[in-house]
Parts: structure tokens; C-alpha cells; sequence
């Protein structure tokens, strides 16, 4: 312990301190420290029902809970009042596996709709997001196999904030059609990385119906917010689309790593991902009863992740964790109305959930370049403190700060605090 306060803990960055704002925050509770300290206690490889039985029916219960809270459409869930349903949900890692695996899934179905021998007709396939889609989508899109001249990354602007268009995913994805690529996948997002943009999930579904493709919302940030009633019209549509993810260590007080996949057919993930292996063989997988969560991740070992969500949700219960939500997205609005209220700044985007994206704003003889400069002094300035972090993106070609409320710890004094010095900054680069 002595070493990892000298040598560890002084080179780390600190996400759970109440002055972080950058990126987006991982929560934790004494809830999920205590559900991850037991399950690494107990150190289950729950692979196949049989393995452990609890552990597979905690992370069964827990994600239709979960489901319920964002009052996800039944045919999502693993257990319905009639038994067994055909969707179903699995706990993985990070949304980067949640695309992965649903990009397998997709591709073996249009492979099988086109008639394909093995994987004769892979260079066909095409996948479609928008430019705003967080980078591993792309990433995964490579190790699924997708031929990267057939990835499309769709033009975003200020007149649908960020978001896709969906008439210009269709004239996309028919002018692919047209030339003889069969449109496969779709990844719609819930509050992008860079500003929150949030895509039309109904219509974006109603476009990709067109073609038969997989339609994937990626949901990772803000679809916590949507256990809110007064977020939840984000998620509309969402009875049309094939599967969708959320992860509670951004926002739902689950500490790392805790990705939520509900499929609304099971078996197509399954089909794709399921390895079968004599050694593996027992009477309640043959039985059709149970759920081998093996079967719907790229590995086949797997951590005991169902019981610190279930301990959270068990712990806080629906209030509470909408008040935890509601608390986040109150302080993000007063720190918006600090920056409305100062005339060097502006707000780039409309604020979504709890980011505000902001920016020193050009005036008098500077240029664009110039005040592109100007942030970047100011977020390397405020960053050297110690005080506080932020980070940044691009957003309609202007470099732009990101202010993400939602550390665990974070009250009002720490954004306060944090505008002071952001304003004390500023003053010493402008004057």
C-alpha cells in the first residue's frame, strides 16, 4: 500500500474526483465496489448456466429490471409474464463489443438473405452511421470483416444538431442498393461523444426497414438519463430496431466495466456467437431452458457483472437513481447559464443531458483561427491546475471545451468552482 501511494496513485488521472469533467464520467457506488469486491471473491467463470446458475439468473434479473426502468418494449427481455421471451440481454464490457457482436449477427443474416456460400459475398455488405458515431464503431466495423470501402460515415450539420438525417441515410443507403451492395447495419446514437447529438431512432429504423438491415442504437451515455419519463421520448421507436446498448458505469453509478446488450431475437446473436464444445455439453443447455451467455459475447470466460447492477439497483431504487440523473442534468444547466450570461463565450450546441459544450468566442479582429487557439491555451491552462479537467472536440469545424457533469462526488460548489477558475483563466489569456 505504501508503494501504491507513492508510485501509483500520484501518475494517476482521478475520474472520480468531483473536479472531472472531462469525457464522460464513470460512476461508482459503494454499492458497485462492494458487488465487484464480492464477485472477485467469488471469481465465477459463468460461461454456461451450469457453471453457476445464480450467476446467470442475477444478470438475467438484473437487466430486465433494467429494461423495465427504460420501459423497453417486452420482446427485449429475457423472462415476460408468459416465460421465456425471444429477446433477451447480455452484460459485456464495453459498447465496442456490444457493436461487434451485433455486427457478426448482422452480417451472417444478409449473408444468409443473399444467398452466399460462406463469406462470398462479404465485400458486398455495407454498414452506415453518422459522422458523429463514436469512433470504435469503425473499429469494429474492420474486425467484423466489413470491407472498409462499404463503411459509411454519413455527413452531420447544424440543422438537424448533429444528429442523422435519416432522408439522407435513405438516399445513402439506396444509391448503395442501386450499385449492387446490400445495406447490412445500422448504428443510430443516443448522445454522441463530442455534443450530445441524439438521432431520430423511429424514423432512422423506418428507413433501414426498407432494406432488412440491423438497426443498432448505441446508447451508452444517455440512455441512463432515459429512466427519466421526461428523457424517455429519445428511445422512441425503439420497438423497431434489433438491438440496443447502455452502459451504467457512464451514468448509472456501475463502476467499470458494465455494457447492457438487449437483442429482440436472441437467437440471431446466438446463431452467430455460439460455440459448442463436447466439454461444455449438460442437460439444462439441451433442455432449451437456459440462457449460456457465452453464446452472446466474443469470449467465452466472463466476470460475475449482473451482481454490482443488481446490488445498485437493489440498493437505490428507481427514485433514487432518477434523482441522481436529474441531479447531473440541474447542475449542467446552471453551468450553461453561466456561460450565456458572460459575453466572451457562447454554447456551440443545444445542451443535451448533462454536456454543455462551450467555447471562448471570436470578437473584435480575431479570426476563427485565432480563437480556435484561444481554447486550446484555455483548456491546457485550466488542465495544468490540477483544479479541474476538461477535454475537447470539434464540432462544425471549431475546436470546442467540454464541460460533463457527473462525477459521483459532483455538487454545485465544484461547478461553481470550476467556472471561477475557468473565468480567471480566461481573463489572464484575453487581457
Amino acid at each position: 500500500m505504501k508503494e501504491l501511494r507513492t508510485s501509483v496513485v500520484p501518475g494517476m488521472t482521478h475520474w472520480a474526483s468531483p473536479n472531472f469533467f472531462a469525457f464522460f464520467p464513470c460512476t461508482n457506488s459503494a454499492a458497485a465496489i462492494a458487488g465487484n469486491l464480492i464477485a472477485s471473491a467469488m471469481n465465477t467463470a459463468g460461461f454456461t448456466w451450469q457453471a453457476s446458475p445464480a450467476a446467470t439468473e442475477m444478470e438475467v434479473l438484473a437487466l430486465d429490471w433494467l429494461a423495465q426502468l427504460l420501459r423497453l418494449p417486452t420482446t427485449f427481455m429475457n423472462r415476460t409474464s408468459t416465460g421465456r421471451g425471444t429477446g433477451g440481454g447480455v452484460i459485456l464490457g464495453t459498447t465496442s463489443e456490444a457493436m461487434l457482436v451485433t455486427l457478426v449477427a448482422a452480417h451472417d443474416a444478409a449473408l444468409h438473405r443473399s444467398g452466399s456460400v460462406g463469406v462470398s459475398h462479404l465485400p458486398r455488405l455495407a454498414v452506415y452511421a453518422a459522422d458523429q458515431t463514436h469512433s470504435t464503431f469503425f473499429k469494429a466495423c474492420r474486425l467484423a470483416g466489413f470491407d472498409p470501402a462499404n463503411i459509411r460515415s454519413i455527413p452531420t450539420g447544424p440543422e438537424t444538431n448533429y444528429g442523422l438525417n435519416p432522408s439522407k441515410l435513405l438516399e445513402v443507403m439506396q444509391a448503395d442498393a442501386d450499385a449492387g451492395l446490400v445495406p447490412t447495419y445500422v448504428c443510430a446514437t443516443v448522445g454522441t461523444t463530442s455534443s450530445n447529438a441524439v438521432d431520430l431512432v423511429g424514423a432512422i429504423a423506418d428507413v433501414a426497414a426498407m432494406f432488412n438491415a440491423w438497426v443498432h442504437v448505441d446508447a451508452a451515455y444517455a440512455g441512463s438519463a432515459c429512466i427519466c419519463p421526461e428523457f424517455r421520448h429519445h428511445l422512441d421507436g425503439v420497438e423497431h430496431v434489433d438491438s440496443i446498448s447502455m452502459s451504467p458505469h457512464k451514468w448509472l453509478l456501475t463502476c467499470l466495466d458494465c455494457t447492457c446488450l438487449y437483442v429482440r431475437d436472441a437467437h440471431r446473436l446466438s446463431d452467430s456467437l455460439e460455440t459448442n464444445p463436447e466439454y461444455l455439453k449438460n442437460d439444462a443447455t439441451e433442455s432449451g431452458e437456459v440462457t449460456d451467455l457465452k453464446d452472446m459475447q466474443v469470449g467465452v470466460g466472463r466476470r460475475f457483472r449482473g451482481l454490482k447492477l443488481w446490488m445498485v439497483m437493489h440498493t437505490y431504487g428507481t427514485t433514487k437513481l432518477q434523482e441522481h440523473i436529474r441531479s447531473d442534468v440541474a447542475m449542467a444547466k446552471m453551468f450553461e447559464y453561466f456561460v450565456r450570461a458572460d459575453n466572451r463565450f457562447e454554447v456551440v450546441v443545444p445542451r443535451n443531458f448533462a454536456l454543455v459544450c462551450f467555447r471562448i468566442k471570436r470578437s473584435g479582429a480575431m479570426t476563427e483561427e485565432d480563437a480556435d487557439e484561444a481554447n486550446r491555451v484555455l483548456m491546457e491552462n485550466l488542465n495544468k491546475t490540477g483544479r479541474a479537467y476538461l477535454a475537447h472536440t470539434v464540432v462544425g469545424d471549431k475546436f470546442v471545451l467540454r464541460f460533463a457533469v457527473g462525477s459521483s462526488l459532483q455538487e454545485e460548489r465544484h461547478v461553481t468552482s470550476a467556472w471561477d477558475l475557468i473565468k480567471k483563466t480566461t481573463s489572464g489569456i484575453m487581457d
